[in-house]
């Protein structure tokens, strides 16, 4: 019987708590804890225990007898808003992939290392098997050489004194230089393409998007016997990138 009777009080607790820290959100500038027990409809006693308590852990600030939220409530906010962010990304991918009918990876450049995002297949047409280190091998793959001909020559030169070529293919690009060369040769209209350089019997392509100062890269995988639907694929997906830019440009800073 107290283990019964102690759940309904917890959950209760839960609730009041949550509502004075929606009620705290909704001052910027802070509010007092009459204020708030006024606002949420608890009793003051219970509500300066509650706010003692948040304050405690962090999820609120009190300054000059005001609450505001702190950094752990911000947390919180910054944790569904990537989310949000990441919903939104996977969502647009799930849309080009059966726009296109191939596989569809989003990866950006962050912190001095390509980061996958997401990835968006399905059974009738994989994504390539992640066999090496994705990180380490952005010479071998489209995506990687899309994001490091983004790069200034400092940053692609630290990446890669980081992150050495290395064949891991028979098709791979055999050494920094060739790599150096390729990346400042082509022209920026173009995607990047790699044939079998990363996993044996796949073709890649990948083109840059450019969004709030990120950079990232789109791209498009599909088996070798199928290598002629490759550019028109990359165009088709460049073709719906734009069309959903702004759903794209809330998405890409995660």
């Amino acid at each position: 019987m107290a283990s019964t009777s102690a759940a309904p009080t917890l959950i209760g607790s839960v609730q009041r708590a949550l509502r004075l820290l929606e009620a705290a959100g909704s001052h910027p500038g802070g509010a007092p804890a009459k204020q708030l027990a006024r606002e949420t409809g608890l009793a003051l006693p219970t509500a300066y225990h509650l706010l003692r308590t948040l304050a405690h852990e962090g999820y609120l600030l009190r300054d000059k007898g005001l609450f505001v939220l702190g950094d752990a409530a911000r947390r919180l906010a910054d944790a569904e808003a990537l989310q949000n962010r990441r919903t939104k990304i996977e969502d647009s991918l799930a849309e080009w992939r059966d726009a296109i009918g191939v596989p569809v990876y989003f990866a950006v450049y962050r912190d001095g290392e390509i980061e996958l995002v997401a990835v968006s297949d399905t059974p009738a047409a994989p994504a390539v098997e992640a066999w090496a280190d994705f990180r380490e091998t952005g010479h071998a793959h489209a995506i990687g050489q899309c994001l490091l001909g983004q790069l200034d020559e400092e940053s692609r030169e630290d990446h890669l004194d980081r992150h050495p070529v290395n064949a891991i293919t028979p098709y791979t690009v055999r050494d920094r230089r060739t790599l150096l060369e390729r990346l400042g040769q082509r022209q920026s209209t173009l995607p990047f393409i790699e044939r079998q350089e990363y996993a044996l019997g796949t073709v890649c392509a990948a083109i840059p998007v450019t969004s709030a100062g990120a950079t990232a890269a789109m791209a498009i995988s599909l088996p070798l016997h199928q290598a002629d639907r490759l550019l028109p694929a990359i165009e088709q997906l460049r073709h719906e990138i734009g069309k959903l830019l702004t759903a794209l440009a809330l998405s890409i800073s995660i």
